[in-house]
């Protein structure tokens, strides 16, 4: 059985991709900084009879995250699939013309720095079983230039550079990169309800030779202004 490791699992998004690779046979490790999140999403786990485990990590503390990725493959053995999606509500977005290096290094320090961090940790080991997968969840400001996301969009374009790389790197090596950007707000219900989205992640992940998507698909940068 796989295990899949959720990075900034809370109880929208990360929840729903936990019971939709849980439905598809997969162990669950949940990491956030939040306890009472991680509470739910281990109970309405548990419930559905998915064997989850949970963690509580700042992703900002590399060292703190080091470790975390180092008991998750303690518990379960390996990590076959990791997640990446931290919370952006928690991220203050500033304007490209009140951008500073300040509001720059917020979000480096909370995205950019953790998500390399990550893939040290379980990219080795990747390698070496010759099989596995790095998921990169971001917003459309990875892909569009969105002046009111100025901060997030210098960031997340690194990142998806940093992962789109990775993916020329890896692929013929049966390591499966994949970036899914979001434009829309997450929300159940809504066009963007956490279940569809991460039925979408699941077709993404397993669609071989295709690197990365939107969500919804399609979507163009005048549907964001």
């Amino acid at each position: 059985m796989k295990t899949i490791a959720i990075v900034g699992a809370g109880t929208g998004l990360g929840l729903s991709l936990a019971k939709k690779f849980g439905a598809e046979g997969f162990k669950v490790a949940a990491i956030s900084r939040n306890a009472e999140k991680l509470k739910v999403i281990h109970e309405d786990l548990s419930n559905l009879n998915i064997e989850v485990k949970t963690y509580v990590a700042d992703i900002v503390d590399l060292e703190s995250l080091k470790q975390t990725i180092q008991s998750i493959k303690a518990d379960f053995g390996s990590i076959d699939v990791i997640e990446f999606s931290p919370n952006a509500k928690e991220q203050q977005f500033t304007n490209i013309l009140e951008t500073t290096p300040e509001s720059v290094s917020e979000i480096l320090n909370s995205y950019l720095y953790p998500a390399i961090q990550l893939v040290n940790e379980v990219l080795p080991d990747m390698i070496n079983k010759g099989t596995g997968s790095i998921l990169f969840t971001t917003g459309v400001a990875t892909i569009f230039p969105l002046p009111f996301a100025g901060n997030a969009g210098i960031i997340g374009s690194g990142l998806r550079s940093y992962a789109e790389n990775l993916y020329n790197a890896v692929e013929n090596k049966g390591i499966f990169v994949r970036h899914l950007s979001i434009g829309t707000a997450i929300e159940s219900g809504t066009l963007g309800d956490p279940d569809t989205i991460a039925k979408a992640w699941y077709d993404l992940y397993t669609t071989k030779g295709k690197f990365e998507e939107t969500f919804p698909q399609g979507i163009k940068k005048s549907d964001m202004i």
